[in-house]
């Protein structure tokens, strides 16, 4: 990718927003689920009463409805036990009538995500953090995986960026964004490099990129200086700044805004990666209910997970 266009005499990236792709996404998702002869079904299980888990399951459900799939949302109390956490997990693992099954994280203190996640069947593990998912995934077989690095692929392909053969650099190492999104790309054969905020020199390593995927958690840590004229910048950081003067808090990303001078595309924040998250969660859940559904009852249907 070179160069943007040109304002004024100042180069401005091409910006890559989420909301188009993200609705091919869902007219896919769509499209294979009226070839199913079940609808599929997710599950949503909440724990507590923090308000931002709470707007985040509410939005995927009515997402869901949007889609005409099946959702429920379980909503248990902030004292819920370990047990009592993995009972409800094994119930909607056992049901035939559901296709997928969601954790909203983070959970209160005193429970075990990483436990609780396990429990999850792995073929309705819709947010594909289940450890065989993980394993699929580096062994470049076919699974679900997880919904904000696949929406960045998906991003990636909406605007016919190029992937085989680039130098990806990801900024951020966790178990939701950085690792499966390095093992996403590698099986797209790009040559990718992790680094994250401990990085010696992170603009060293950043400015090598041809494509730099930032999801560190920390506002405007990339700055034009640390990034390579013309690269593809995905910015999957979403961080909220307190006003000032009484304003309102602001939401920004992890990419500072005069990047955009600097690269040849850049998504925007909010309505960049975010609404490819969503997407790709309802594309999983109807994948899910694919691969469950008996082969001689999809009249036709491709459930394959994309790889």
């Amino acid at each position: 990718m070179t160069g943007g266009q040109v304002t004024g005499g100042r180069a401005t990236a091409r910006t890559l927003a989420g909301p188009p792709a993200a609705a091919d996404l869902l007219a896919r998702a769509a499209a294979l689920a009226a070839t199913l002869p079940v609808t599929p079904a997710i599950a949503f299980i909440r724990v507590g009463d923090d308000p931002a888990s709470e707007s985040y399951v509410r939005g995927k459900a009515k997402k869901a409805a949007e889609l005409g799939l099946d959702s429920r949302v379980h909503a248990l109390p902030a004292d819920t036990t370990q047990a009592d956490l993995h009972a409800l997990i094994g119930t909607l693992n056992a049901a035939p009538g559901v296709h997928g099954v969601l954790l909203q994280l983070p959970l209160p203190a005193h429970l075990n995500a990483d436990a609780a996640l396990t429990c999850i069947d792995p073929r309705k593990d819709v947010d594909g953090l289940h450890p065989v998912n993980a394993g699929l995934l580096w062994q470049g077989q076919p699974g679900l995986r997880p919904c904000t690095p696949a929406g960045v692929m998906t991003l990636l392909d909406h605007y016919r960026i190029p992937v085989a053969g680039q130098h990806a650099v990801i900024v951020g190492r966790s178990a939701l964004v950085g690792r499966p999104l390095a093992g996403l790309l590698l099986n797209a054969d790009a040559t990718v490099t992790v680094a994250h905020r401990a990085t010696p020199d992170l603009g060293d390593v950043t400015r090598r990129a041809d494509l730099l995927i930032v999801a560190a958690g920390q506002a405007h840590l990339i700055t034009p200086d640390m990034v390579r004229p013309g690269a593809t910048v995905i910015d999957v950081g979403i961080n909220r700044v307190p006003g000032q003067d009484g304003a309102r808090a602001s939401l920004t990303g992890d990419v500072h805004p005069d990047v955009a001078g600097v690269a040849g595309a850049l998504t925007p924040v909010p309505g960049g990666v975010g609404p490819m998250t969503v997407a790709q969660l309802m594309m999983n859940t109807v994948q899910a209910a694919a691969q469950q559904t008996p082969a001689d009852r999809q009249n036709g249907a491709s459930g394959d997970v994309p790889r």
